[in-house]
C-alpha cells in the first residue's frame, strides 16, 4: 500500500512540522505565553504540577481566527 517513497515524504513533512512547532513554541515562551495571570502553578517538595489555563485560551482563540480566514 504505501511504498519507501511515500514513508520517506511522510516522515519528511512529520519532521518539518515537527521542527516549525518547536520554533513556534520556543517564540511563544519569549512573548511570555505560558507564565500568564490565570495559569496554574502548584510547586510541592518534589513535585510541579503547570496548567497554562490562560495561555491555551489565548491559542486556541488564535488558531481560530486564522482557520476561519483560510477557511473563507
Amino acid at each position: 500500500m504505501f511504498g519507501l517513497d511515500n514513508i520517506g515524504k511522510i516522515l519528511l513533512a512529520l519532521g518539518a512540522f515537527m521542527m516549525v512547532m518547536g520554533l513556534l513554541l520556543m517564540g511563544m515562551g519569549r512573548l511570555g505565553l505560558g507564565r500568564l495571570p490565570g495559569d496554574i502553578i502548584i510547586r510541592r517538595e518534589n513535585f510541579v504540577f503547570y496548567f497554562p489555563v490562560v495561555t491555551t485560551i489565548i491559542i486556541s482563540i488564535i488558531l481560530s481566527l486564522i482557520f476561519n480566514f483560510f477557511r473563507r
